[in-house]
This record gives structure tokens, sequence and C-alpha cells, in this order.
């Protein structure tokens, strides 16, 4: 079992920055790929970056590119989300997930376990 908790959302202008934890119990989280999905209202959910297991490689969503970074500490059980340049577009509650299946992490199918949520709120 993985139980996910996220921080760091909140209201923050068009261009700034936000950098959203999510902290994962279990000692096995190193074995894990981390994933973040973010729903906006009246959207479906939908991938916005992961880390693999070990943190050997990463993985984003061509609309958060260049602007999004994912980074994991297996040390302390818990993997970031670091957005700059945000968009209103960006505008949504954000989940961190993790799976053990190898796969498509794009996927939220491949995912067992979610978070709670944390919703982020760029104004224009």
């Amino acid at each position: 079992q993985v139980q996910l908790v996220e921080s760091g959302g909140g209201l923050v202008e068009a261009g700034g920055s936000l950098t959203l934890s999510c902290a994962a119990s279990g000692r096995t989280f190193i074995t894990y790929t981390m994933g973040w999905f973010r729903q906006a209202p009246g959207k479906e959910r939908e991938f916005v970056a992961a880390i693999t297991r070990n943190g050997r490689s990463t993985i984003y969503a061509d609309s958060v590119k260049d602007r999004f970074t994912v980074s994991g500490d297996n040390t302390r059980n818990t993997v970031s989300l670091q957005m700059d340049s945000l968009k209103p577009d960006d505008t949504a509650v954000y989940y961190c997930a993790a799976t053990r299946v190898i796969g498509d992490v794009t996927q939220e199918g491949n995912y067992a376990y979610w978070g709670q949520g944390t919703q982020v709120t760029v104004s224009s």
C-alpha cells in the first residue's frame, strides 16, 4: 500500500511559479514510477509529468514541457513538481499518483495509488 499526500497548491498570477510536493508512505517508494496529473473544471483528468523508478527518466506533456520540472527525493519519499511561467490554462486540481506497472506512464489507468489533489489557480 502507498499513501500519497499533495501540498503546495494555491493562487498565483500568470507568469509566476509554484512548487507542488507529494509525500509518499511505504519503504518501497523507490520502486514506483510517480506521476502528476491535473483536472480542470469540466475537463477530463490529463497527464502532466512523470518520473520513473530511481529518477532515471522524466516525461512531460507537451503543454508543460520546458515550464515544469518533476523531481524525486528517495531519502524523503517525496516527489515535487516545479511549475514556472504559469498560465491561466494551468488552473486545475493537481494529483500525485504512483504505479509499479511497466507501461505507458501517461495513462491514468496504469496508476494504482492517488493523492487527494491540490488546487492550483492561475489568475490572468
